[in-house]
């Protein structure tokens, strides 16, 4: 036998207590709530993509909706070459031989208004090319990378030269170092 003693009263058992089943209803609140936190970003993300796509938003933002009928006729103005005189430089070169440059270029311009302006210009910008060709070595000018670089530094000496007018592209017609 167990060692308890005998009564005649029946045992109490303990029932446990109303506030014990709290939590349980705690634990489908926390479930509701994650099923908001997850939902509520959803639904922002898809009602602003929604707005987005319908044109409002960027309505709102200031941006212009581009017509595609509106592409087609704004077509670019054809661009306007300027012949610039040959050019005939002695390189800075530092053996004793003579090194020279033929340069024969043109110049590109966005209006055909802007080439009377590059003409006012033109002994300006033969100055300043002339200038430049006679500090360029032989070594510079090896290859397409010296080619582009040479490109590069005259368009950039040609905007100044002719500002405000904008000069697109240097176009070599003829290049020759001897």
């Amino acid at each position: 036998m167990s060692g308890k003693p005998i009564s005649g009263k029946p045992e109490k058992i303990e029932e446990p207590a109303a506030d014990a089943e709290a939590p349980a209803p705690a634990k489908k609140s926390f479930g509701k709530k994650k099923l908001i936190l997850l939902a509520a970003p959803l639904l922002l993300i898809g009602i602003g993509a929604g707005l987005w796509f319908s044109g409002v938003v960027p309505k709102l933002l200031g941006m212009k909706q581009v017509d595609p009928h509106a592409r087609e006729a704004a077509k670019p103005a054809i661009p306007v070459f300027v012949d610039l005189p040959d050019m005939i430089a002695n390189l800075n070169s530092p053996t004793n031989k003579p090194s020279y440059i033929k340069l024969q270029a043109r110049l590109e311009v966005s209006r055909p208004e802007d080439v009377d302006k590059v003409k006012q210009e033109m002994p300006r910008l033969q100055d300043i090319f002339q200038t430049y060709l006679r500090e360029m070595r032989p070594e510079e000018l090896r290859g397409s990378p010296g080619i582009f670089r040479l490109r590069e530094e005259l368009l950039g000496r040609a905007n100044v030269a002719v500002a405000p007018v904008r000069v697109n592209d240097v176009l070599f017609t003829q290049l020759l170092i001897q």
